[in-house]
């Protein structure tokens, strides 16, 4: 039983999960949404979230604290210039875990966790929503000009055999 243990270990010593957390917090701030294992997931979502709520503070002393949990200077301007910038006026919950089914090999439980704002499916303004066509009707009579398109290409191949006969004639 697991009373009061309320770390997930995944199988990992000390070392060796936070050097795991802290490379996929960083792929995470990079590339905006990576795909792994539920377990994986809930466990980076509470690294990050800590990390990003500290990002909205543009401090010397923010920035260090997070390079030290992080160790990527890339992943850390990232964060304090593009991630704070749209989470600013967000009070929490910057990342969302969706869940994909059972990887093949061994049947874990794969999901997908990506930063809330970056995602323009669900957001409002985003570019899915915002170039909407109006639908298109189609009828099924086929058209007056697709119709004599195919008469004309018809016509053409009758009219260029006379040619063909007429040259050797005339050598």
């Amino acid at each position: 039983m697991r009373h009061g243990r309320k770390v997930n270990h995944l199988g990992r010593t000390h070392a060796h999960r936070l050097a795991m957390l802290s490379n996929m917090a960083t792929s995470l701030i990079m590339h905006k949404r990576i795909k792994t294992t539920v377990a994986k997931a809930k466990a980076l979502q509470q690294y990050v979230e800590p990390l990003i709520n500290r990002s909205k503070e543009d401090t010397t002393h923010s920035r260090r604290v997070v390079f030290s949990y992080l160790q990527n200077k890339y992943a850390v301007t990232e964060l304090f210039r593009e991630v704070a910038g749209k989470v600013a006026d967000r009070p929490g919950g910057y990342t969302r875990i969706i869940k994909l089914g059972t990887r093949l090999g061994d049947a874990a439980e794969m999901c997908l966790i990506e930063l809330v704002d970056f995602n323009e499916v669900y957001s409002k303004t985003g570019k899915a929503t915002a170039t909407k066509k109006a639908p298109v009707r189609r009828s099924r009579k086929k058209s007056t000009a697709a119709a004599t398109d195919a008469k004309v290409v018809e016509e053409a191949p009758a009219a260029e055999a006379p040619k063909a006969e007429e040259t050797p004639a005339a050598e």
